[in-house]
């Protein structure tokens, strides 16, 4: 899909009066409509798509008794508006990542992705069975949302640049879309970093309001089109290692389901988390090939002191987080033990198997 099929993409119930004898509406019968508002464009690969298959898979599992209806970026509220709508009741629920909401309290972008930090799998673990939800519903809890994982787009890229980058001077003084942990890392290292929603990227960089961008990765990279504008594509995308997508649900809401709702309600957000992973899995290498083969990208890794570079400036971010209040502190140290723990695991199992793979099969 390019970019511009899918951005031309982008019943009340009757009263009625009578006897007992009569139909009686749906609301009254316990049957829920929810709003469910994004921060992307609608039908747009892997994300948008996302948002609507986890709205009809709802849906479907309660058999209608709660009907979700999505409204991409910009349709209800704006895209940055989304966990207000939902935390002030304007909207039941919402599908984005959680380091949108830094401004509110900095501890949110650990929920979607840490600099050097969780890869899919992991983020699963630490949110699953090692302390993460907990902290989480405490973080969102505070703003009246229950919040679940729903996807993950998996490692990302390091982000499309109109110049080449061979050392951190290059990147001072440049205008760049960056959201979370990643941004406030940038902005260390003299960047001048600015947040935008997806559907507003393309725009920013042709008019050159922005120097370059980061989005996801080959997959959703291609259908917005930036390589019509910038060849330079960079990799490994040290800010967003494995980015955790949320399904933010007003609590209220939420509580007014049966628990045997609740429970579908979260088993189809986990079945969704799973899905995303494996679709974005499935289609970037095919995306990439076509970046490179048929548009003209120019692959690139960045050099190791640049990449130097933003590790240290992330830790230093990281660290000053915690400093924020308890919260923020105990997410950070949860944070920090939990990546301890697992890239031990990480690296036996999932690193060096790669790694000899690639190695023994380039023999053959």
């Amino acid at each position: 899909m390019d970019r511009r099929s899918f951005l031309k993409t982008t019943g009340a119930v009757a009263a009625v009066a009578g006897t007992g004898a009569l139909a009686t509406p749906a609301i009254a019968q316990g049957r829920k409509e929810w709003k469910m508002v994004t921060t992307w464009p609608k039908n747009f690969p892997g994300l948008g798509v996302g948002a609507q298959r986890l709205a009809d898979r709802i849906t479907t599992a309660t058999d209608g008794r709660v009907t979700v209806k999505l409204f991409a970026a910009g349709e209800l509220v704006p895209a940055f508006e989304s966990f207000d709508a939902v935390s002030n009741g304007t909207a039941e629920m919402y599908h984005a990542p959680d380091y949108y909401w830094q401004g509110k309290h900095p501890s949110f972008a650990f929920f979607t992705a840490v600099p050097l930090g969780f890869t899919a799998p992991e983020i699963n673990a630490w949110i699953q069975f090692l302390g993460g939800q907990a902290l989480w519903d405490e973080l969102s809890g505070g703003f009246g949302v229950k919040p679940f994982l729903c996807g993950n787009t998996g490692v990302q890229m390091g982000g499309w640049f109109r110049k080449e980058i061979n050392s951190l001077e290059d990147l001072k003084g440049l205008k760049f879309r960056m959201p979370g942990i990643g941004g406030e890392a940038l902005r260390q290292l003299g960047v001048n970093v600015i947040a935008l929603p997806g559907g507003e990227i393309f725009q920013a960089l042709q008019s050159g309001a922005i120097d370059g961008t980061e989005w996801v990765g080959p997959l959703n990279d291609l259908a917005f089109g930036f390589y019509r504008i910038a060849k330079n594509y960079y990799y490994p995308g040290f800010h967003e290692p494995g980015s955790a997508i949320c399904a933010g649900i007003n609590a209220s809401a939420f509580g007014e389901l049966s628990k045997t709702d609740q429970f579908i309600v979260e088993q189809c957000c986990l079945a969704d988390n799973e899905m995303m992973y494996a679709e974005f899995t499935a289609k970037n290498g095919q995306a990439l090939d076509t970046l490179v083969s048929q548009h003209g990208v120019q692959l690139k890794k960045f050099p190791e002191d640049v990449f130097d570079g933003f590790a240290k400036a992330s830790e230093e971010v990281v660290m000053k987080i915690g400093d924020y209040d308890d919260l923020a502190k105990r997410v950070r140290d949860s944070y920090l033990k939990t990546r301890a723990d697992l890239s031990k695991w990480t690296q036996v199992a999932e690193q060096d198997y790669s790694n000899e793979r690639t190695r023994s099969l380039g023999k053959l």
